[in-house]
């Protein structure tokens, strides 16, 4: 059996809206969304969805991550704490910012950030926390943000329609939220992110340093530092037609979820996420308790056609060589020296056991799609039991 891809059109919900969205900006003669109207409409549609005030567009989900970076404004050397267990786009803002990325370790069968972890990182020089949403569920920092007195940015990149324990939509807990709209994640229009919050001056903060500084309800003044991370009308449009498919994707996605987690909730040795109607299923995550592998398992499910993979990162991102060795700007490692930073970070393996030991060894993720039928949960399911119990 075959199984859909969010690679291929038999995996996406690419159609004729899609379609018309494209043509109607074609035939209007304006591509750019800095005098169009598509990517306002999207800004509009996004905010009313989480219910807060703004939305701002950028040109990728890492763009929209350094938006959110930029907007609570880290001093070179300032410390944002994250988690070792996420794309890269999460750090690469913290770096271009001139700020310091500080890892804490995560919870041992969810791969989010521990709390714990987390309050005992925060230092006199911590400006912000940023939360990753992995997967789909929800990492709760707000109170240890609260506690600390500062910003909490939070990754949505792969919990759209995600919610807290207490109904919360991922994205408005915190300061700030921010969604990708890349070819792998639950919408698309191929590269694209957006960010969200109730703050109107964090909000203005973030349009100006997506338009080079720029405020367009004035002249031709620079009045920040900003980059050039504006989305296109033609983007815009397809996200505005994926956007309204999104409850229905969420929908499809926690259904079959439910499905395989019902048939997999007794098999000795896994451990499946513990929230089906609020988690997101981006992936289908599986921790493995010893003396299971997560390579070992894994291998049996490729061996069987099923699209599982172990570990879902090669090795966390404090081990990655562009913070354990590289040069980060020109030959150099600043802003990881001191100054600007009060002391020299330290990165490597060792730092967030926990997290290694989930790449290493414990996590185990399956592909999830909202085109997979009920016969594909099956073959999965009977897959993963023979794999465990071989």
């Amino acid at each position: 059996m075959s199984f859909p891809s969010m690679g291929s059109a038999d995996g996406r919900t690419l159609g004729e809206e899609e379609l018309a969205g494209v043509a109607r900006v074609l035939q209007s003669g304006m591509l750019s969304s800095v005098w169009g109207t598509e990517v306002k409409a999207l800004e509009r549609e996004m905010a009313d969805l989480h219910g807060v005030a703004h939305a701002v567009a950028a040109s990728s989900g890492t763009a929209a991550l350094h938006l959110a970076v930029a907007a609570v404004a880290p001093d070179p050397g300032d410390e944002i704490i994250t988690s070792p267990i996420s794309d890269f786009g999460t750090v690469a803002p913290i770096l271009a910012q001139n700020a310091v990325p500080v890892f804490a370790d995560v919870d041992p069968y969810t791969g989010n950030l521990d709390p714990a972890a987390v309050a005992a990182a925060i230092g006199p020089r911590t400006k912000a926390i940023l939360a990753v949403h992995l997967f789909g569920a929800t990492a709760d920092l707000r109170a240890v943000a609260d506690d600390a007195g500062v910003p909490l940015i939070e990754d949505c990149a792969q919990a759209w329609l995600a919610r807290y324990p207490d109904g919360t939509l991922a994205g408005t807990a915190g300061t700030i939220g921010c969604f990708s709209l890349q070819q792998w994640k639950h919408i698309t229009c191929g590269d694209g992110g957006l960010t969200i919050t109730d703050d109107p001056v964090l909000a203005r903060r973030m349009r100006l340093f997506a338009d080079k500084g720029w405020p367009r309800d004035g002249g031709r003044q620079h009045a920040s530092l900003g980059m050039n991370y504006r989305m296109t009308e033609l983007a815009g449009a397809v996200a505005r037609a994926q956007l309204a498919k999104l409850p229905g994707v969420l929908a499809d996605r926690r259904r079959t979820a439910a499905r395989l987690h019902a048939a997999l909730a007794d098999l000795p040795g896994v451990r499946l996420p513990a929230d089906v109607d609020a988690h997101a299923w981006w992936l289908f995550p599986i921790v493995l308790d010893p003396p299971l592998t997560n390579r070992a398992v894994a291998a049996r499910l490729a061996a069987a056609g099923i699209p599982a993979r172990a570990g879902y990162l090669e090795q966390p991102l404090h081990c990655a060589p562009v913070l354990t060795e590289a040069p980060v700007y020109g030959g150099t490692r600043y802003p990881l020296t001191a100054p600007p930073a009060d002391k020299v970070p330290t990165y490597g393996p060792g730092l967030c056991p926990a997290a290694e030991r989930l790449i290493d060894s414990t996590l185990l993720v399956v592909d999830w799609n909202e085109r997979y039928t009920d016969d594909h949960v099956d073959e999965i399911a009977q897959a993963v039991r023979a794999a465990v119990t071989a």
